[in-house]
């Protein structure tokens, strides 16, 4: 018993260690909750974060059920997910693309003009963005083909999944809370509208990138 409890341990602490690292890559969820953060303030950022965690456990469930083989193995369907999340990055991007200036460009009255966006379009934003992921599609294909032994129970492999879910979300939900602190948000009060633009221009790019042959 002492020995399962050894293995599942050092699978999980691989497994921790390795999404600790592509969390905090920049990737499209990244993207979004700092678009979200600094365009519709921390309530909205918050509930987006909390999307991207819920959408890992699209993830999880594929590869509990044995789709993730499916997908691994068939190149046409992965591009077809490549394609889908590439049109919802540029869908995004494009939108915040087009933001305005404020009318107002005192950190008052910006504020009084912040944009507004729904807790529901907000959390699905968020569960999109990373349920459509193919980078975390691989991630979770290499974790389930490679760190995961194929003798673990599946409600050790579930565990794993809930933990990476609640550990995303908590991490946005903390960059969340900085990105949209006041002294952070009254710094680009003035300018927010171009580092929105900005972040419009690197959602296009992933989207790109997602669809370019390596």
């Amino acid at each position: 018993m002492i020995e399962y409890v050894h293995q599942y341990w050092l699978e999980f602490l691989t497994i921790a260690s390795v999404h600790l690292l592509a969390v905090a890559s920049p990737g499209p969820d990244f993207a979004i909750v700092l678009k979200h953060s600094i365009s519709f303030g921390r309530r909205a950022a918050i509930i987006t974060s909390i999307g991207v965690g819920v959408g890992i456990l699209i993830h999880v469930g594929y590869s509990l059920l044995g789709i993730g083989i499916v997908i691994k193995t068939t190149p046409v369907l992965f591009q077809v997910l490549s394609y889908f999340a590439a049109m919802y990055l540029l869908y995004l991007g494009w939108g915040a693309i087009r933001s305005s200036a404020p009318k107002h460009l005192n950190s008052v009255e910006f504020k009084k003009t912040m944009h507004i966006i729904s807790d529901n379009k907000a959390f699905m934003v968020g569960f999109l963005t990373n349920g459509l992921n193919p980078k975390a599609t691989l991630f979770f294909l290499s974790v389930f083909a490679v760190v995961v032994s194929p003798d673990t129970p599946n409600a050790i492999k579930l565990g794993y999944g809930l933990y990476l879910a609640v550990a995303t979300g908590i991490w946005f939900c903390v960059l969340s809370l900085f990105l949209s602190s006041k002294r952070v948000r009254l710094y680009i009060a003035k300018k927010g509208y171009w580092f929105d633009r900005g972040m419009g221009v690197v959602l296009i790019l992933l989207a790109i990138k997602l669809v370019m042959p390596v």
